[in-house]
């Protein structure tokens, strides 16, 4: 019984032997890094920069463009009965880019209306310049970082190929090896341009609802300015 035994635990330790074997290793996130090569290292700059640039524009266009909305129908009823001064500082207390626009078109209320119209086109500018500042940063971090990673990836198959050259022992081990480490890069450089891409888009949806708005709200202003019955421009 002893001597039948014995085969039967050689072959059960052999079997977990293989099944352990057959394990494949885990990868882990730092170690992908690592084996990406120097490359990583401008990536990396790039994925917090464009995180930095995202959250900071993402926080400054909210607060910025956010508006009451009877912002224009008050300034409206207090342009239409003549309480310019109540409107120019009820615009100037919103303390965003829409109060700041009609604040200097208001200001100019007794001028011809193509100078008002042309006050808010001017002003309008400078705040969607304000708002837009650094977004270019992120069109460009989408366009970079996936170069990057292709510059890495490709730097790494030329070394592995030259290394291959200059060995007698190719196995494909060695090869597939290598080129997985290489491939990190490219994974990465794609991740970082996809995130910056959708960042920039995202943004500029946020600036394009605002000038959205403030083209509606300056018809509608200049509207108000256009009523003979009102007469605001001749109201102090």
């Amino acid at each position: 019984m002893l001597l039948l035994q014995v085969p039967a635990v050689d072959t059960t330790a052999a079997s977990l032997s293989a099944t352990t074997a057959a394990q494949p290793q885990s990868l882990q996130l730092f170690d992908l890094v690592a084996k990406g090569g120097w490359v990583m290292v401008p990536i990396a700059f790039l994925f917090f920069a464009s995180l930095y640039l995202i959250f900071e524009r993402y926080f400054v266009i909210r607060s910025q463009t956010k508006s009451d909305s009877n912002f224009i129908d008050n300034i409206r009823d207090m342009v239409a009965q003549g309480n310019i001064k109540s409107a120019e500082s009820f615009a100037k207390n919103q303390r965003t880019a829409m109060g700041r626009v009609f604040e200097k078109a208001i200001g100019r209320i007794g001028s011809p209306i193509k100078d008002i119209e042309s006050t808010i086109e001017s002003v309008g500018q400078i705040e969607l310049s304000r708002l837009e500042r650094n977004m270019g940063y992120l069109g460009i971090i989408a366009g970079i970082a996936p170069m990057l990673g292709f510059i890495g990836t490709i730097s790494g198959i030329i070394r592995i190929f030259y290394d291959i050259s200059l060995s007698d022992n190719i196995s494909v081990g060695i090869i597939a090896g290598g080129l997985y480490e290489k491939m990190i890069t490219s994974g990465a450089g794609l991740i970082v341009g996809i995130l910056a891409y959708t960042g920039y888009h995202l943004l500029n949806m946020m600036v394009e609802r605002f000038t959205l708005a403030l083209e509606i709200n300056a018809f509608e202003f200049i509207e108000v300015l256009q009523k003979p019955t009102s007469e605001p421009a001749r109201m102090r």
